[in-house]
């Protein structure tokens, strides 16, 4: 499961914050970053996914 969520992170960030911590403030943050730039998007995607259990 955890290669499927980097992938999602890096593909679709808020969905790869998604499937590790579901909607949270952390999801929102995610979907922000990802509209104001891709690469802010998948950096703390990977973060949260990397940081989760």
């Amino acid at each position: 499961m955890p290669i499927i969520r980097i992938l999602a992170a890096i593909v679709v960030p808020p969905l790869g914050v998604f499937l590790a911590r579901g909607i949270t403030s952390a999801f929102w943050i995610s979907c922000l970053l990802t509209l104001l730039g891709w690469v802010p998007g998948v950096l703390f995607a990977i973060y949260v996914v990397a940081t989760s259990d």
